[in-house]
């Protein structure tokens, strides 16, 4: 059974779907709405109320739902349509963590050499702020919380919902592409979305979900998308900040530029450069193949000894 099979292992009736889809992704939805109704000055005013509490306990004001979230997606998989979390992570008899190791260490080296490099180039809009006690406070916020962000994302895009439109659909392309475009959308109240331009970063943000949504198809499993996002997050969180990003924290660097994204090198490059080469570098490690069947192949149903009958 590949991955999104694995959702024939438990109960498919569809109301069991759209309530755990509003449950759970339902503040996704509410970020999207918010966007689209409120002005973007109301919105740089709500960010302002924060601006006063210290930054590591915003952080974790803004993590700490994800947990609750995620464990509301657990039970709802496990006791609503009856069957594992391991089936819901991974078509392997178990969880591969030597995949999530690898996928996190190929961002995290990838994010620090760029960032190097650019550094010894130009350095004058970096500002080295390292302070030992703050930051410390801050990876323990970090090391703690964002493997619930992340995971509710990776759970619920690239998981539950990948698994189920697929069955839904019958087949892989479509629960590809919607998943991405979804994922793109839930971060569209960000606030680098509104300093940024709502369209440039809806093409690295889709880019992004395509990017992990084919890692997932590929390699039967989220395993390499959860240490993708994972080692993306806690850098983008310790390493360097600004006034005008989702995650301003005590950061070792903060960056005094202005908000901008060039449409071809912050962009474009990254989707359609650096996002393949690293699915080419582990498509050689792993040995992944047969890629039009799996990345657009039909979803049936297993042969029934293979899966839980539904009565």
């Amino acid at each position: 059974m590949n991955y999104i099979q694995q959702a024939y292992k438990g109960q498919l009736y569809l109301w069991m779907f759209f309530l755990t889809t509003v449950i759970v992704g339902g503040v996704f939805f509410v970020n999207f709405i918010i966007y689209l109704t409120y002005d973007q000055a109301d919105l740089e005013a709500a960010y302002d109320l924060f601006a006063n509490i210290p930054s590591s306990l915003n952080l974790a004001i803004n993590l700490a739902p994800f947990a609750i979230l995620l464990g509301l997606l657990f039970l709802l998989v496990k006791f609503v349509h009856q069957r594992s979390i391991l089936s819901l992570t991974t078509a392997r008899n178990k969880v591969d963590f030597g995949r999530v190791l690898f996928s996190f260490m190929m961002i995290a080296v990838f994010t620090l050499v760029s960032f190097f490099v650019a550094y010894s180039i130009d350095s004058s809009e970096i500002v080295f702020q390292f302070d030992a006690s703050k930051f410390a406070i801050l990876f323990l916020v970090s090391i703690i919380l964002f493997p619930f962000q992340i995971g509710l994302e990776e759970y619920l895009f690239r998981g539950y919902l990948m698994q189920h439109l697929g069955v839904l659909a019958r087949n892989k392309w479509f629960p590809l592409i919607f998943t991405s475009i979804l994922f793109g959308i839930a971060h569209s109240a960000n606030p680098e979305v509104g300093a940024i331009g709502f369209w440039k970063m809806m093409i690295f943000y889709i880019g992004t979900g395509l990017l992990l949504g084919i890692m997932t198809l590929m390699d039967d499993g989220l395993e390499l998308a959860l240490g993708f996002h994972l080692g993306n997050n806690l850098l983008a969180s310790l390493l360097v900040t600004a006034d005008w990003t989702a995650l301003q924290t005590d950061a070792i660097f903060r960056s005094t530029a202005e908000p901008s994204m060039s449409i071809i090198g912050e962009i474009l490059v990254p989707v359609l450069v650096v996002y393949p080469i690293m699915l080419l570098i582990l498509s050689k490690r792993y040995g992944w193949n047969n890629w039009k069947e799996r990345l657009f192949g039909k979803v049936v149903p297993p042969q029934k000894e293979d899966y839980k009958i539904i009565k």
